[in-house]
């Protein structure tokens, strides 16, 4: 069972505390991978929020832990403190797999974790970050970064959509859908989708792109084109675009292709279907084509991801540190 610290000390922000918790601290309903043993971690009791909490261990369990969590610290301002920077610095000498979230990216960079390593905060406090730690290559405008040991999220939601990352590396897509599913939130959002748009974006399920979303998904084996799109939603595609660009932040064709590799990567896990049968299935009309986009989109060709999702949990860290599992 991989041990999950979330580590903890005063002036933490209760939110992505809580997140993370609910994320890793049960598996969902009709899952049977070994789940998470989650430890919460810190010196003696600590404000929260408005909260105080009692930790189950100190600071110094950090480096037994397979993963290590930093949540979100409340002010930028003020340099984190030694006693925590010094434990994640530890537990990633160790091993672990260390992920910040929000603005624990602070703490993460005066532990050096960052230097040289592309990382991301919130939007609001990338400015500071880049300032404070010039040899982090901050990048203000993706959801979250991962380098494999080492993972940063924007704020709020993005936290979630690094969490989720994590099981999905750990346990696989249908395990980390499963959790989005209890959680009721997008069960994937790339790391690499901006995470501010300045335009309104709506959190509601009746905006006026609701009813074509789950239409257009149940059709991916088919060739769809901008002008399908519009000719269901019963507006120009013109028209259509905006829409798109105000719900999700990007185009339709975009959005398309993220559905495509989505369903694609369920395939890859949880059937036998050869590349060709999967590209049918998911309206990508060739091998060649799908594996262009797959590995343009993922990150490695289709059967790399098939091999490391579908026959176990994936154990590595994505560079040539050892990771304990």
């Amino acid at each position: 069972m991989a041990v999950v610290a979330l580590a903890l000390t005063e002036g933490m922000l209760h939110f992505e505390l809580s997140l993370a918790y609910e994320v890793f601290g049960s598996a969902p309903v009709g899952v049977t991978v070994p789940w998470y043993d989650v430890e919460v971690c810190g010196p003696d009791a600590v404000r929260v929020g408005r909260f105080r909490l009692e930790p189950d261990q100190g600071l110094d369990r950090l480096p037994h832990a397979d993963t290590v969590i930093v949540p979100g610290w409340a002010d930028v301002d003020e340099d984190p403190p030694a006693e925590l920077v010094d434990a994640v610095r530890a537990a990633h000498e160790a091993g672990a797999r260390v992920a910040s979230l929000c603005t624990g990216a602070f703490v993460l960079a005066a532990a050096a974790l960052l230097d040289g390593r592309r990382a991301t905060t919130h939007w609001a406090h990338t400015d500071v970050l880049a300032a404070r730690h010039p040899r982090v290559e901050v990048d203000p405008d993706v959801l979250y970064v991962d380098n494999g040991s080492v993972l940063t999220s924007a704020g709020k939601a993005a936290a979630m959509d690094l969490c989720l990352h994590l099981v999905r590396l750990d346990h696989g897509s249908s395990v980390a859908n499963a959790v989005a599913r209890r959680l009721v939130v997008p069960p994937h959002r790339a790391g690499g989708q901006a995470q501010f748009v300045a335009a309104p974006v709506p959190t509601r399920d009746d905006h006026s792109l609701a009813a074509l979303f789950p239409w257009a998904i149940e059709r991916l084996d088919r060739p769809l084109t901008v002008e399908d799109l519009a000719r269901r939603a019963r507006m120009s595609s013109r028209n259509l675009g905006r829409h798109f660009r105000a719900v999700t932040g990007t185009t339709p064709l975009q959005w398309l292709l993220t559905q495509r590799i989505r369903r694609a990567q369920e395939l890859l896990e949880t059937t036998d279907d050869g590349v060709d049968a999967i590209a049918t299935a998911t309206g990508m009309g060739t091998a060649t084509t799908l594996r262009r986009h797959f590995n343009r989109t993922v990150g490695v060709p289709p059967d790399a991801y098939r091999r490391a999702f579908r026959s176990r949990p994936r154990t590595d860290t994505g560079d040539d540190r050892p990771h304990r599992r």
